[in-house]
């Protein structure tokens, strides 16, 4: 079986460069752990692990060019110079991921220094998702027709007037799916294509990339300062280090209502926006207007990124709700990349466990808008309902 590498070091998601820069700055010492969760029950053929194992080896050779560097400082001047030094001197430590197969059942765990491992998760979880489609023998739709499927798709979201982000790195069907649609989407998006959370694909097309922080950063945050404080502590050490550039802030890492109590006049005004990743959008959408009424700040000013499970039918019954209201987008993920007439998959990697600089290791929560999609241990939930008052 053909195994697949990757292209470039920039083939990730651009939220993890953007907290890896923070944490270079503010936790050079902190460590943590990440693990697999097969959501979706998928089933590994024998010799998957194998296979994988040669992928991530492999990932030890990817250096950033200078030429990617460039690019890094020309569309991301809020980045370091120092950080671009150190990302051109980077490269992926393969022994800090274990990879193991019982049967049909995988087992993937990262472990060491945050600044080092956070760049892992977002090309594991593609290179799982490429690998499975590729060892199980299933055949997608044609290239003609993905990108048949792509232009029909862009073409409706024209039609609708809206912003749309590609944000399908993580469960990708494949680097050459996720290359046809973003080109696909460059020639037929109009006004509507505002460029992809792919830092090597906004590069090809040259566009800036487009992304933020996300839950791992403010689980972090929990482990260290406390459930109480992790979203105002989370913000004002983003703040620090981006000023205010970055500025959607991500919500739903202890529930969307928890985040709002502590989402104060001051942090209201200086982030462009929100992001919203769980739970009913319109009822989101409520709240985060209601919110900025309560502030004393125009709606209107501000934006929501929308980035929940989005196709075209959920996006039409968004704007209708929020036209003329509040500004918006969309980063559509696994609709663009991976809808080539086979099941996509339904899969995460999740940080687990956290060392603070000079404490010991304990586990990581988060408390989503969706029940299901709660994470940790059930005592450290349950501990984390408890200090939130959430019932």
């Amino acid at each position: 079986m053909e195994t697949t590498f990757l292209k470039s070091i920039l083939d990730n998601d651009f939220y993890k460069f953007t907290m890896q820069h923070a944490v270079i700055k503010l936790f050079p010492k902190a460590k943590v752990r990440y693990g697999f969760i097969n959501r979706g029950k998928h089933i590994f053929p024998e010799g998957f692990a194998d296979l994988l194992r040669n992928s991530v080896d492999a990932m030890a050779d990817l250096r950033l060019t200078k030429e990617e560097k460039n690019y890094l400082a020309h569309y991301c001047p809020y980045l370091d110079p120092t950080y671009l030094d150190f990302l051109q001197g980077y490269s992926f430590d393969p022994s800090e991921v274990q990879i193991s197969q019982e049967g049909s059942e995988i087992k993937v765990t990262v472990e060491g220094f945050w600044y080092r491992t956070i760049l892992w998760e977002v090309p594991l979880m593609a290179l799982i998702s490429e690998l499975f489609y590729k060892s199980n023998h299933l055949i997608r739709l044609n290239d003609e027709a993905v990108k048949s499927l792509t232009k029909e798709k862009i073409e409706n979201y024209n039609k609708l007037g809206v912003s749309i982000l590609e944000f399908g790195t993580r469960r990708r069907h494949s680097y050459d799916v996720q290359n046809l649609v973003n080109e696909t989407l460059r020639t037929y998006g109009g006004q509507s294509f505002i460029g992809t959370s792919n830092v090597h694909f906004a590069m090809v097309n040259n566009r800036r990339p487009l992304g933020t922080h996300a839950h791992e950063w403010f689980m972090f945050h929990a482990a260290q300062y406390g459930f109480k404080m992790a979203n105002s502590i989370s913000l004002e050490h983003w703040t620090q280090v981006y000023g205010g550039d970055l500025g959607i802030a991500l919500t739903d890492t202890y529930t969307t209502e928890i985040f709002f109590n502590q989402f104060d006049k001051k942090y209201s005004k200086l982030f462009d926006g929100v992001r919203h990743d769980s739970g009913d959008p319109i009822e989101f959408a409520q709240k985060v207007i209601s919110h900025y009424i309560k502030m004393g700040i125009d709606p209107k000013s501000k934006a929501i990124v929308f980035s929940d499970s989005l196709n075209y039918d959920k996006v039409k019954k968004i704007v209708d709700f929020c036209q003329d209201k509040i500004k918006m987008s969309f980063g559509i993920g696994t609709n663009f990349t991976n809808d080539v007439g086979l099941p996509a998959m339904n899969m995460v990697i999740k940080l687990t466990d956290t060392k603070p600089d000079n404490l010991h290791w304990q586990g990581v929560v988060k408390l989503s808008d969706e029940k299901n999609k709660n994470t940790g241990t059930p005592e450290m939930i349950a501990l984390a309902k408890e200090v939130l008052g959430i019932k």
